[in-house]
């Protein structure tokens, strides 16, 4: 992509990445207003039947994914033009999601920074191994990783340990502004789910919370991997990344009905939202829609994304994600041509010889 195709696309985009304060006001009510009716109506249900529960808990999880699009946007100040709105409605929303304001703010904006770049991977984003890395590591390694990629324990063991344990505590480069509020966003969450089990109950309350904070976090972290891991993705060095390339290339369009489009707040534009995040959430469609080059992105449909669970480790040569069953066909065909190299090594040796 040239410059001046890459200049052209960002002026594209620009007019896109203005805040409306009146539609995030009204995003705010119609997300926050339902997750808290839907929450009491679960609560209520108990009395009737666990199975009528489970439907409402599954629809009131898709509101905290919703709620959290809210924090990520305050995250980027794309919902607001103050930047005290910001932070006031990002740390609210993050007590709701689990997820420290600032803390996240931080992480997420190196993922920006850095996505798709090979020598920066650590930060805000997913555990991404090359083949050749992979082969090199120590077999404490490659376990460590191949229980990471499991998919059960990506999507079940992860919202857990990542939303209950590890969003409570600071790095140890952070910030005092960084450390405070996560500190207040711990002690807000444990006032308020103290709050609840004092009306409730316990029991009542885990029933209710439970499913729903397991459920938002796996629809959250799988979002998050289906949206760069797919198979001809981007990857680059640092030399040779680029951020637009990274973003067009890197980062997928979900198309999902209307309606799950709607709840997770139009996440599925990700390539959107990856070349400008001041685009907020509710103008991302608008944005894909009038600027054609976006429209060519990689599209992924609910069906097709399924395959990504299979995607293990960064081919740098093909470009491209392989499983583990690819790796060992990969490793015999490495085998094969050391053993053709070694021949004809010792057949070159044998005529010098002779």
């Amino acid at each position: 992509m040239s410059r001046d195709n890459i200049a052209k696309l960002k002026k594209d985009v620009a007019p896109y990445a203005k805040t409306n304060t009146r539609a995030s006001i009204i995003q705010t009510i119609n997300t926050l207003l339902p997750l808290f009716l839907l929450w009491y109506v679960a609560y209520l249900s108990l009395s009737v039947s666990y199975f009528l529960t489970i439907p409402i808990l599954i629809v009131t999880a898709g509101f905290v994914v919703r709620t959290f699009i809210i924090c990520h946007d305050c995250c980027h100040q794309s919902f607001f033009n103050n930047r005290k709105a910001n932070a006031i409605l990002g740390t609210i929303t993050g007590i709701l999601t689990l997820v420290p304001y600032e803390q996240w703010k931080n992480s997420h904006n190196t993922h920006h920074a850095s996505s798709g770049n090979l020598d920066k991977r650590g930060i805000g984003d997913m555990w991404i191994l090359t083949v050749e890395e992979y082969l090199a590591a120590p077999i404490w390694k490659k376990i460590a990783y191949r229980v990471y990629r499991n998919p059960f324990v990506m999507l079940v063991v992860g919202p857990i340990a990542v939303f209950l344990i590890d969003y409570r505590f600071n790095a140890r480069k952070a910030k005092l502004k960084e450390r405070m509020n996560t500190y207040i966003t711990n002690l807000s969450i444990i006032a308020l789910y103290a709050g609840l089990i004092a009306l409730i109950g316990w029991q009542a309350f885990l029933l209710i919370q439970g499913p729903i904070l397991l459920i938002s976090g796996m629809l959250g972290i799988w979002l998050f991997y289906v949206q760069h891991q797919f198979e001809e993705t981007y990857f680059e060095n640092d030399h040779e990344w680029s951020y637009v390339k990274a973003a067009v290339e890197g980062s997928s369009f979900y198309k999902l009905p209307k309606i799950l489009q709607w709840i997770t707040g139009n996440i599925g534009y990700h390539h959107v939202h990856h070349l400008s995040p001041r685009v907020p959430n509710y103008n991302l469609e608008k944005a894909h829609h009038a600027t054609p080059p976006l429209q060519k992105a990689t599209t992924i449909t609910i069906k097709e994304s399924f395959k990504s669970l299979s995607y293990r480790l960064w081919d740098e040569e093909a470009k491209s994600f392989i499983s583990f069953k690819q790796l060992k066909q990969y490793i015999k065909r490495l085998e094969k041509t050391n053993v053709i190299k070694l021949k004809n090594t010792e057949i070159e040796r044998l005529k010098k010889v002779n």
